[in-house]
């Protein structure tokens, strides 16, 4: 464990460097340094030995090639214990290198840019900095490489206290972040010249996607199952991943898959307060009024019994009105996520629940012009495929019976269409005044998915409309809905027997329209 004699510097983001530089100076350290941030260390006063008095090369091509060289790369990967190695390097005159202080040019803020051309993210392509951090990392039993600014007085720390050496421990986890640092800056470049390359379906050819944990989770979906939360590091969308935990205690496996599920629903209501209550990733209950206050009353009527130990999703700020219903006597929920708290309502639901875990997530939205993809994994394999967040418009839907739906009928269908595509397949929804009566949620029959919504729905389901996530393969679904008094349905309809399905439907003066879309979830 050999002492640092010599650190390079070489960084584009110069945050903190100059406080670094001048301890290591005090400390009897040379310091090696490039271009820029060779500049800005001298012009504070801190001396510095030229890259390109140890090259005996001048920087060439724009800069484009200044630490490509044996003078830099020998003195890095020397390994100090190898007689042959040391005694090649002394022959050649290189000096060890004993510390790296190295970061990228910043591809990801070029590319981030609304005017950035091609060529000028492709200038931004680091070379020798990913090189210098790689020969570090693989030599960093003899090597400390630093890529991160966050890093600087622990290693400051570590100097002062060890008679200028790093120990291995130190030495092997700044190894682990530099190629950490490097896998995720190649990812990034990968990803974006993906765009220009002709690819089949749209689709990259091999997925690297950068997550970074969260956190440990207490356990997976059961007790044996060990589990951990990851977040995609691009993510700008809000979601549970970005959310802000206000109150409670952490988020379950089974919590943080629900509390998105009735994010996600809530996000297709913008006109008016919308209110989700989410129990096993379906909702038992949704609705929209002209307060957040009643549309939470009338999603929580959805289906009260099974409302018990839910996520409550909401798409306005929590007022104190809203929060005294949520909390309101013989009510439990597991969270509640929302744009935002009131000062109030946060009390209320504090006050009622010591545990209850309270996020917030600022203005809600749906990116449609996202990257992000969805991904279900297999043994062995992953699915990937868009996310599904096409909305429907009212221009879209094709009027299929003799009877037209009137224009109340109309909304529902298009308010439980939303619902509807977050609903586990087979799927039916019942709604009436904008608000759900009854689901028949992830039943291998559709007609079974149709008696379980009426179930549900009770005397609520007369005169209610229908949402089917795809289309009705036979008529009993159709007879079924006419017995449960059903005067509309929304489908995607092509079905080999779409035209029996209608005629079942006119023959019960059922209005129907077909989306030509559907919304399978499993």
């Amino acid at each position: 464990m050999s002492k640092v004699r010599y650190a390079l510097i070489s960084v584009s983001n110069k945050d903190g460097i100059v406080e670094f530089a001048e301890q290591l100076d005090e400390l009897g350290i040379n310091i090696i340094s490039t271009g820029g941030t060779g500049r800005k260390l001298k012009e504070a006063g801190i001396e510095v030995i030229d890259i390109t008095k140890v090259t005996n090369y001048p920087e060439m091509m724009d800069g484009r090639v200044k630490t490509l060289h044996p003078a830099v790369h020998g003195g890095i990967l020397a390994v100090r214990d190898n007689k042959e190695h040391m005694k090649e390097i002394k022959e050649e005159g290189i000096k060890p290198i004993e510390l790296i202080i190295v970061n990228l040019y910043p591809f990801a803020e070029t590319i981030a840019k609304d005017d950035v051309d091609f060529t000028e993210a492709i200038e931004n392509i680091d070379i020798g900095g990913p090189t210098m951090i790689r020969s570090a990392a693989k030599n960093h039993q003899d090597v400390g490489v630093v890529v991160n600014p966050n890093d600087y007085n622990k290693i400051l720390d570590e100097l002062k206290n060890n008679d200028l050496r790093l120990n291995s421990e130190v030495k092997l986890e700044l190894a682990y972040k530099a190629f950490k640092h490097t896998a995720e800056y190649d990812h990034l470049i990968q990803d974006y010249l993906s765009d220009f390359v002709e690819k089949d379906s749209g689709l990259s050819p091999v997925i690297r996607e950068r997550y970074e944990k969260v956190d440990d989770l207490r356990y997976g979906e059961n007790p044996h199952q060990k589990a951990a939360f990851y977040c995609e590091t691009e993510t700008t969308e809000p979601s549970i991943t970005t959310a802000k935990q206000l109150h409670g205690k952490s988020l379950s496996f089974n919590n943080i898959n629900d509390t998105n599920g009735a994010l996600e629903l809530v996000k297709e209501f913008t006109e008016r307060p919308a209110v989700a209550v989410i129990k096993h990733a379906n909702p038992c209950g949704i609705a929209t009024a002209e307060t957040l206050a009643k549309a939470y009353e009338e999603a929580y009527a959805g289906d009260p019994t099974s409302a018990y130990g839910s996520i409550v999703a909401l798409n306005r700020e929590v007022d104190e009105t809203t929060a005294k219903e949520i909390a309101g006597p013989e009510k439990f929920v597991e969270a509640v996520i929302a744009p935002k708290f009131s000062e109030e309502a946060l009390k209320v639901l504090k006050e009622r629940w010591e545990n209850v875990r309270l996020l917030e997530t600022g203005d809600l939205f749906i990116d449609q012009n996202t990257k992000e993809k969805d991904m279900k994994k297999v043994v062995g394999g992953l699915l990937v495929q868009d996310r599904d967040i096409v909305q429907l418009d009212e221009s879209e839907v094709e009027v299929v019976t003799e009877r037209e739906p009137t224009d109340q009928e109309l909304k529902d269908m298009l308010f439980s269409w939303k619902v509807v595509k977050h609903v586990k397949s087979n799927a039916i929804v019942m709604a009436k005044d904008e608000q759900v009566v009854g689901v028949g949620a992830g039943q291998m029959s559709r007609v079974d998915a149709m008696i379980i919504a009426g179930r549900k729905a009770g005397d609520r389901k007369v005169e209610a409309v229908v949402a089917s996530d795809a289309f009705f393969p036979f008529k009993d679904a159709i007879e079924s809905a006419a017995e449960a008094g059903i005067k509309a349905i929304i489908q995607p309809g092509g079905s080999i027997r779409d035209e029996e399905v209608i005629a079942a439907a006119n023959e019960n003066n059922i209005a129907m329209v077909f989306t030509g879309r559907r919304h399978f979830k499993h």
